[in-house]
């Protein structure tokens, strides 16, 4: 596989920023479709692909959302385009038969919902980084945050569906540079790295 050209890398990781505020320029509902045919092709164990999106697109479902969230995120979340919750599902094992059919993983996790939660917990935070590459890939910006209350997302989202929890939540669309601070310290690989 050849790597990817100076450009892309930039758009992906060196030019890219999460941001807070957003220019008032639309995102349409293929938009999100076309996030999501790129972010589900991220690997997950045994392709569990726990996550489930909320694309909040409606002034109504942002203001729901905000509602769930600290004074300054639900500011963020009011005026940006789309917010997403990125929630998973811990009886993700359940669709194993389908997801990952060659070989009987759904037994790997029935009976244990400690394992379910910590693996939906671990593989839905990869999809949702899956989700900021894929959105940026796409000219599109992202602001993940916390400063939430997850239970009362859970409660408004998903309450026909127990199973399923909160994760994190992001804002998307296309970031103001204009409000940006500078990039924040990304130390050296010998920081926080080792080779063993």
């Amino acid at each position: 596989m050849a790597a990817i050209d100076r450009n892309a890398i930039d758009q992906l990781f060196l030019n890219a920023r999460s941001y807070n505020h957003y220019t008032d320029t639309p995102v349409a509902e293929a938009d999100l479709h076309a996030i999501w045919e790129l972010a589900k092709m991220g690997p997950t164990s045994a392709n569990q692909l726990p996550a489930r999106l909320v694309w909040c697109t409606s002034q109504d479902a942002k203001d729901k959302l905000a509602a769930c969230a600290s004074d300054t995120n639900a500011d963020k979340i009011r005026k940006a385009p789309v917010a997403v919750i990125v929630a998973m599902d811990h009886e993700f094992h359940e669709l194993l038969p389908e997801l990952f059919p060659h070989t009987d993983a759904k037994s790997w996790f029935t009976g244990n919902a400690e394992l379910r939660a910590a693996s939906a917990f671990r593989n839905s935070t990869l999809q949702g980084a899956y989700l900021i590459m894929a959105a940026r890939a796409l000219g599109f910006d992202m602001g993940p945050m916390s400063g939430f209350d997850a239970g009362a997302v859970d409660k408004a989202f998903f309450s026909d569906r127990p199973a399923v929890k909160t994760n994190f939540i992001s804002t998307l669309g296309h970031g103001d540079p204009s409000t940006l601070h500078e990039r924040l310290p990304r130390p050296s690989f010998d920081r926080f790295n080792s080779i063993a």
